[in-house]
């Protein structure tokens, strides 16, 4: 099964004119946003998709009423896709719709869709690094930091569910769809990747109670760590609310930084992902803060010195005469 990776989620929501507003603030290109909704694309084409949850075109939602309504991969070609729809059919719905793509869901519930994929290719340069002992990836007077640089994100990396079941859901991608398995945490869920990509996973699911069911956070690929951060903090400043981050992967090595939405999930910028072939041998660790991340950082306010700290007593005074009126 020649799966690339995702090329849209699709949303039902109440508000589409936050959701809009969120997507185009947090740095996606609006190809069309009104009040029945909108699609928001990375520069390779990659998307999120918003509608109505009243919108009859779309899937049922799920019991839990998580807002995620639809998972669209992108396919090779259209024998991968016929592939799919034969494996598929053998026990569950296919449908085909009009523009050729097909839709089913998994062993979750999840609605799946299928297409030739959309992705465009991309040519552009990765984050460059000074470092000594190594032939410089920026030379004399060319300088790392620019305030105006372009954040559009690359494209759509991933998506993480919250599952029932995790063994159960991990093969139906696996034994049905060809996923493989880069990394594991116990007792939680598998890191997992479709055969027409190295990253080092585009699917994440974590074993949670039933009623949690849906989709936990998704994330588009920046071009750097320094991305990663610019646009963080360009997202903070637009009184967006940080949730996780920055940080650093272990399973996966990606930069990270999550925010609350109002899509009924988070959403995470991430960057630095790595790649496996099948000569990778998963690994596996118990969930905690230690085999989650590397480092982790606190968002502040931009700060310089600027003498030396207050005295105890000095500083309560200013905060008592701040809040006296």
């Amino acid at each position: 099964m020649n799966i690339i990776g995702p090329d849209t989620l699709v949303f039902g929501v109440d508000d589409v004119a936050s959701c809009n507003q969120y997507l185009l603030d947090y740095g996606l290109v609006p190809v069309r946003a009104d009040e029945a909704g909108g699609r928001f694309e990375a520069l390779d084409g990659t998307a999120i998709e918003i509608r109505r949850t009243d919108d009859p075109a779309l899937p049922p939602a799920l019991a839990t009423g998580s807002m995620l309504r639809k998972t669209i991969y992108g396919v090779a070609d259209a024998a991968t896709l016929n592939d799919i729809a034969a494996e598929l059919r053998r026990d569950r719905e296919v449908r085909q719709l009009p523009d050729g793509s097909i839709e089913s869901v998994d062993d979750m519930g999840f609605a799946l869709g299928f297409q030739i994929t959309v992705r465009r290719s991309l040519a552009l340069p990765a984050e460059s690094v000074n470092a000594p002992g190594a032939p410089a990836q920026r030379g004399p007077n060319v300088v790392g930091v620019n305030d105006n640089v372009d954040l559009t994100p690359r494209t759509l990396s991933h998506v993480v569910y919250f599952v029932p079941d995790a063994d159960k859901a991990e093969a139906f991608y696996v034994e049905r769809l060809g996923f493989r398995c880069s990394d594991r945490f116990t007792g939680v869920g598998p890191f997992l990747r479709p055969a027409g990509t190295l990253d080092h996973h585009t699917l994440f699911m974590i074993q949670t109670p039933p009623f949690m069911k849906g989709c936990e956070h998704f994330t588009f690929h920046m071009g750097g760590p320094t991305g990663v951060l610019q646009a963080g903090t360009r997202f903070v400043e637009k009184g967006y609310q940080s949730f996780w981050g920055p940080g650093r992967h272990r399973f996966g090595s990606n930069w990270f930084w999550y925010f609350n939405s109002p899509l009924g999930c988070h959403v995470e910028y991430d960057a630095d992902m790595d790649l496996h072939d099948d000569g990778w041998a998963a690994r596996t660790a118990p969930m905690g803060a230690d085999a989650s991340q590397l480092f982790l950082f606190q968002h502040r306010e931009k700060w310089a010195p600027g003498g030396p700290p207050a005295a105890p007593a000095e500083a309560a005074a200013k905060v008592n005469a701040k809040f006296s009126g």
